[in-house]
């Protein structure tokens, strides 16, 4: 499985495809007896699509060394499900009777005594134990003593130009354990194994936007370019601040006080307090307080240069001058992960499970459905689960690239976004007028046209798809009782009769061409680096505005904790002024903003790129009146927040 930050700098996409490790996790999946043993439990998934006996180039040696993770199933995941269920549905009787997390651990971790048998067996087969969390018993040894442990010859095989190792059949784990296994992870090394002593790397090249800006939705005219759609457009915004954030979203008084948002990323940007700091200051947001601003980071970073680290900086950036803009005096936790593989993401959602540092997760990366197995899908939600019983939500960008044809060249949602088990976030193109007035929202969508040679006319107007958000109806996961009345049976039904999860279900600001203002550092040509500000957007902006708008909502409760909020946010449709009813042609004529563009991402001295960006042309997805798969039941309206408070 491999990530996809979506995050979006003034309209070009920064969306980079990140690997995830490619181990796959069983829980909730029935054991099946290994063919060979019937004292063994098949641990599905565990031997990889690409490992074929085409590409078979022979056994592994001996003595090569493996590391591994061995992923405990815990005493009772179907009372599991069925609790995070009651606790979150506001037609349940358990509603909101959250567990603490030693009650949950207690009530649905893996027991001492399966813990013990795990380990006993690991080691009779010759591996060394070097870790064990709530999830999972990390062991090390060579490929001989992984072999016994798991039923399988480890081979190594060509996948693309490269050679990698992994299982020769599904690995299995004793029987006598009776169930205590999902799964295991690390049999195979696809991409290439980390290395240690990995550095951060500094900021990213330094990119701005050129001018001239809007400072709200058409305050600026292009009277000197060309009309679109019938007449002249406006230039895109500078970037949209905190201010007009909140007043879009009916914030009201509401501040987010007594709150606790995480965030998750990879990797920490070296220079998060200072830029944010400096962003509050100079946009008019409430300063940070001391203490206000937590960072939970791993001991060592690896694989900084395939997952791009740096770039990851200006996600968690963004995430953070976000969700502070929206929610000024939450308090916020950046977990960052050791890397963006799928084990080291897995460990930044359990810290905050098993320690309960937020009541809500903002999270801005992500993948396609089909680069996920049943098994994975099942050991996120194991995690989403278990947060769900403690009142905690997660928040997921529903991803950057529309509907994935044009990037994949197959029609598909983003996971983790369609895990039944999370709110997936959707995107819009979002007017804000003058006094901070809501005007209107399309669903996130451009097709990008550049102005001709003798800046006449745009040419190819509306020009090709660059990116939309992120939607559509999933191939795996069913249709989870929350949307059944509210989502249309041609978009449920549109792979099987029976019905699937269709993606999104909130949405909220993404659209780069009408974005934020962030402020991060950033490496000039010079070598220094420099606080600057630029316009941005993305889903990955979408998903910590509505952690935020939750954090209001969270507080208009009185502080009692949302939870799992799909229920809820569900149970709200169709109640008059709670949701903006978003589609793609609010005001009965097209719409399009115009960007200038500098051709270096700094300065003038290389030119200026001149286009036209249209408004609401989501690949094949549309934003329609009811719910749809571009901005789901819609964006908080002014009665959103106002809808939680206890009477």
């Amino acid at each position: 499985m491999r990530s996809d930050r979506a995050t979006m700098r003034a309209g070009v996409s920064m969306a980079a495809t990140l690997p995830l490790i490619a181990g796959a996790l069983a829980l909730g999946i029935p054991a099946a007896h290994a063919a060979d043993g019937p004292a063994r439990d098949v641990l599905k998934g565990t031997k990889p699509l690409w490992a074929t006996a085409k590409a078979d180039k022979g056994a592994t040696p001996d003595s090569a060394q493996v590391k591994a993770r061995v992923y405990l199933a815990g005493r009772d995941a179907a009372g599991l499900a069925a609790y995070a269920k009651a606790v979150s549905d506001p037609a349940s009787p358990l509603y909101g009777r959250y567990l603490s997390t030693k009650q949950a651990q207690a009530r649905f971790g893996a027991t001492g005594a399966q813990v013990a048998a795990v380990k006993s067996w690991l080691r009779s087969a010759g591996l060394t134990v070097t870790a064990v969390t709530p999830r999972y018993v990390a062991v090390s040894g060579d490929v001989a003593a992984a072999e016994k442990a798991f039923g399988t010859q480890l081979h190594n095989f060509a996948k693309g130009s490269r050679t990698y190792r992994a299982p020769a059949a599904t690995a299995s784990a004793p029987a006598s354990l009776k169930g205590a296994v999902l799964t295991v992870t690390g049999l195979d090394n696809a991409p290439h194994k980390a290395r240690h002593a990995d550095q951060l790397p500094p900021p990213d090249a330094v990119f701005k936007n050129s001018g001239p800006f809007s400072s709200y939705y058409g305050s600026q005219i292009a009277t000197t370019l060309p009309d679109a759609y019938g007449g002249k457009i406006p230039y895109a915004v500078k970037g949209y601040t905190g201010k007009q954030l909140r007043a879009a979203y009916g914030a009201g008084t509401y501040t987010g006080r007594g709150v606790r948002i995480a965030i998750t990323d990879a990797y920490a940007s070296p220079t998060i307090a200072y830029d944010a700091a400096q962003y509050a200051a100079k946009n008019g947001d409430a300063a940070w307080k001391t203490g206000q601003l937590h960072q939970v980071l791993p001991k060592n970073y690896t694989k900084t240069e395939e997952c791009g680290a740096a770039g990851w900086y200006g996600e968690e950036t963004l995430d953070v001058e976000a969700a502070h803009a929206v929610a000024p005096n939450a308090d916020i936790t950046y977990v960052g992960a050791a890397s963006c593989y799928d084990d080291d993401l897995l460990d930044s959602l359990g810290k905050i499970v098993d320690n309960h540092l937020a009541d809500i997760v903002s999270n801005s990366w992500g993948d396609i459905e089909a680069n996920q197995t049943p098994d994975l899908a099942a050991a996120y939600d194991q995690v989403f689960q278990l947060g769900a019983v403690q009142g905690i939500g997660f928040y997921f960008s529903s991803g950057d690239n529309g509907d994935e044809v044009a990037n994949t060249g197959t029609k598909q949602v983003d996971t983790p976004a369609n895990s039944a088990w999370v709110t997936a976030v959707g995107g819009t193109s979002l007017a804000v007028g003058k006094g901070d007035t809501y005007l209107w929202e399309t669903g996130w969508g451009t097709e990008k046209s550049s102005l001709s040679a003798d800046g006449k006319t745009w040419e190819n107007f509306p020009g090709t798809f660059t990116s939309g958000a992120g939607g559509g109806t999933s191939r795996t996961v069913p249709q989870p009782y929350y949307q059944k009345g509210v989502v249309p049976d041609s978009l449920a039904k549109a792979n099987n009769t029976a019905g699937n999860r269709v993606v999104p279900d909130i949405a909220a600001i993404a659209d780069p061409n009408t974005g934020f203002l962030v402020g991060q550092t950033q490496t000039f040509p010079d070598g220094t680096e420099q606080y600057s500000e630029y316009r941005i957007g993305g889903t990955s902006l979408a998903a910590p505005v509505i952690a935020a708008v939750q954090a209001l909502a969270q507080e208009a409760r009185g502080g009692a904790p949302l939870g799992f909020a799909n229920p809820a946010i569900y149970a709200k449709y169709g109640k008059r002024g709670v949701y903006h009813d978003v589609t793609d042609n609010p005001t009965g004529s097209g719409l399009a903003v115009a960007r200038v563009d500098f051709a270096n991402g700094l300065d003038a001295a290389d030119g200026l790129l001149y286009s036209a960006r249209s408004l609401g042309h989501d690949s094949s997805l549309s934003a329609v009146k009811g719910y749809d798969d571009v901005t789901g039941v819609g964006s908080p309206a002014n009665g959103y927040v106002q809808s939680f408070r206890r009477h």
